[in-house]
C-alpha cells in the first residue's frame, strides 16, 4: 500500500518541522504549509489522506477554518486540530476528528494517525 499523505499546518516553523520529520520517520509522506491559504493550495494540488493543524494562525483564517474548507470540498481526510490556547467549539465534532492540546506529544499524534490509518484500511475506505 502506498504511503499516506499528511498535510501538517502550523504558523510555527519549529513545531511543524519537528511533527513532520517525525511522521516522515514513521512512513507517511508528508506535506507542509504555514497558513490557510497554503494549505488550501496543496489541497487543490494534492490528495491529503490525514489533516494536523494548528488553530490559531496569522491572517483572517485558522484551522477551523481549514477544517470546514476540507468538509464542504467533500475531502473524506481524518483531522487532527491541535492548539496551545483556543479549544474546541463546532469546529472539531466529526467521528474523524481530534482535538490535541499543545503542548503534545510526537508520539500521541503519531499513534492517532497510525489507529485512523489502520481503521480506514479495515474497513476498506480509500486513501
Amino acid at each position: 500500500m502506498p504511503a499516506q499523505t499528511v498535510l501538517v499546518v502550523d504558523d510555527e516553523p519549529l513545531i511543524r518541522m519537528t511533527l513532520a520529520d517525525a511522521l516522515v520517520d514513521e512512513g507517511f509522506d508528508v506535506l507542509e504549509a504555514s497558513n490557510v491559504l497554503e494549505a488550501v493550495a496543496v489541497f487543490g494540488m494534492r490528495h491529503i489522506d490525514f489533516l494536523v493543524t494548528d488553530v490559531d494562525m496569522p491572517g483572517a483564517l485558522d484551522g477551523f477554518d481549514l477544517v470546514r474548507f476540507v468538509r464542504v470540498h467533500g475531502r473524506h481526510v481524518v483531522v487532527v486540530v491541535t492548539s496551545g490556547g483556543s479549544v474546541p467549539g463546532e469546529g472539531v465534532h466529526e467521528p474523524d476528528e481530534t482535538f490535541i492540546a499543545k503542548p503534545y506529544r510526537l508520539k500521541g499524534v503519531i499513534d492517532k494517525l497510525k489507529a485512523a490509518a489502520m481503521q480506514r484500511r479495515d474497513f476498506g475506505l480509500a486513501m
